[in-house]
């Protein structure tokens, strides 16, 4: 049974969560704070008492965005502990995922909470601390089964994305986000992965952070000695080394 601890400023979110963590069998007590402040002067009584004590705490549920201490400051805090509880963040914005899953976070949880949504993530903080036997479920898988597609997972959703719909693929350390004509998506892939899957279907690297689409080029701009190319209403640099190669990739795509 879990011992969780959720984090959030605005009270009529803050006992949503509660309600719904106290529904999960696996959730043994959940306790709430209304700051990441309040949350760590609980979290440090929970250290105190140890792993087994009778304040001891499991996971944190946790939001991001909070008037003084964030979310992500208290999750780099508790990275200094020697036994810090499983972090999940529970956020309305998609933006952060990089900087979460860099601070080991179990799982990143988009608002408006889901039952179904919260649920995955109790069960993969129960199988990280042994109290469920873990169930193999990568995110993103790392062989993709449809070559015309990739898997992307929004709010517990998994969604397939047509490769020939991404414009471009901006480089987010460990991650990629795929831009197309509707939005974007962060997939745990790096960029030299998907340059590699992707050569054949017409994508070229233009820089070390952008993968781009033979095909959704609509302009390729020389400027002072600079080339950038423009995608839609984005315009990208190209970095010197790949100058020749994108124009002679375009000379030859435009002439058969």
């Amino acid at each position: 049974m879990l011992r969780a601890l959720a984090v959030d400023d605005e009270r009529p979110s803050l006992e949503e969560l509660l309600y719904l963590l106290n529904a999960d069998p696996r959730i043994g007590s959940a306790e709430g704070a209304g700051d990441a402040t309040e949350a760590l002067r609980r979290i440090n009584r929970a250290l105190e008492s140890g792993p087994d004590g009778p304040d001891a705490i499991d996971v944190v549920f946790l939001d991001i965005q909070m008037p003084g201490l964030d979310g992500l400051d208290l999750a780099r805090l508790l990275t200094g502990f020697a036994r810090p509880p499983l972090v999940v963040f529970v956020t309305a914005h998609e933006d952060f995922a990089v900087q979460a899953f860099d601070l080991k976070a179990v799982d990143y949880v988009l608002k408006p909470v889901r039952k179904e949504r919260l649920a995955e993530a109790v069960r993969r903080a129960a199988a990280q601390r042994g109290t469920a036997a873990p169930e193999p479920a990568p995110r993103i898988p790392v062989h993709e089964p449809d070559p015309d597609h990739i898997a992307v997972e929004l709010g517990g959703v998994t969604r397939f994305v047509a490769v020939d719909d991404i414009t471009h693929v901006e480089a987010q350390g460990d991650y990629a986000r795929l831009h197309t004509d509707r939005g974007s998506h962060l997939v745990r892939i790096p960029l030299s992965t998907l340059e590699e899957r992707w050569r054949s279907r017409g994508f070229v690297r233009i820089h070390r952070r952008h993968l781009v689409a033979l095909r959704h080029i609509g302009e390729l701009r020389l400027d002072a000695g600079t080339v950038s190319v423009l995608i839609g209403t984005e315009e990208l640099q190209v970095s010197r080394r790949h100058a020749r190669e994108l124009r002679d990739l375009l000379m030859r795509r435009t002439t058969g």
